[in-house]
């Protein structure tokens, strides 16, 4: 049986929290607030929201840096390179030709912040490179 790993220092525990806060924040953004809004104004309850099952990665992230199973790095280094690339790959289409309307800059703001915190979390699981010691995790 191997030993338990040590419990993550505050900077993990930061982006996890981060993490988890961002999935809430999403989840308002992407689906209450949509929702809300299509009802108000009596229309289908789904019309604006854009399906997609991200907040549930982003918690699951956020709970593998937490318990720290052997996976983590890999899991954190591949989610954040996907939604790195995706992201900008968005943006660059979108920047191109903006629309700035109540649905595109919720996205917008929303894929600011994601973008945001897997930078950061990249950042975290890249070595320090003045003695080529590992990061935290």
């Amino acid at each position: 049986m191997s030993l338990p790993a040590p419990p993550p220092n505050a900077w993990i525990r930061f982006l996890a929290h981060l993490l988890f806060i961002l999935a809430a924040w999403t989840l308002f953004i992407k689906y209450l607030f949509p929702i809300g809004y299509a009802l108000a104004y009596g229309e289908p309850w789904a019309r604006y929201i854009y399906w997609d099952l991200w907040p549930l990665a982003h918690v699951w992230l956020g709970w593998a840096l937490l318990k720290r199973p052997r996976y983590t790095r890999a899991l954190a280094v591949g989610m954040s390179v996907i939604e790195i690339l995706i992201i900008g790959t968005l943006f660059t289409r979108f920047l191109a030709d903006p629309e700035w309307s109540i649905w595109r800059t919720n996205w917008f703001v929303n894929k600011v912040f994601v973008l945001t915190c897997f930078v950061l979390v990249l950042a975290a699981m890249v070595p320090i490179q003045k003695n080529l010691k590992e990061r935290p995790l």
